[in-house]
């Protein structure tokens, strides 16, 4: 089992930068991607930005590319936000997907069916 918790999220104006940080906790060792997810009210979930913990290769969603930059230290994920867009306003989630020998694939596609652990989310706001 892992445990996540978010933390970082706020309101910034349009061009600013954020960062969100994701505490993990528990079998940390259960999991090797993690990733960032955000989801607008009337939207579908989308994948932002995964990390594979034991190999460092990062994916990133078209939209936030150049833009936000997904990294790891110890037990924390972060993900740097630059260049804001008020599309960018979601509720931020972190995910780890189960270690399995499909788990590249929860990677490389950002799916959020494949992430199995969530933390309960932290809202960020970007006004015009």
């Amino acid at each position: 089992q892992v445990q996540l918790v978010e933390s970082g999220g706020g309101s910034v104006q349009s061009g600013g930068s954020l960062r969100l940080s994701c505490a993990a906790s528990g079998y940390i060792y259960s999991s090797n991607c993690m990733g960032w997810f955000r989801q607008a009210p009337g939207k579908e979930r989308e994948g932002v930005a995964t990390i594979g913990t034991d190999s460092g290769s990062t994916f990133y969603a078209d939209s936030v590319k150049g833009r936000f930059t997904i990294s790891q230290d110890k037990n924390t994920v972060y993900l740097q936000m630059s260049s804001l867009k008020p599309e960018d306003t979601a509720m931020y989630y972190c995910a780890a997907a189960s270690r399995s020998p499909w788990s590249t694939v929860a990677c490389t596609r950002r799916d959020p069916q494949k992430f199995g652990y969530w933390g309960q989310g932290t809202q960020v706001t970007v006004s015009s």
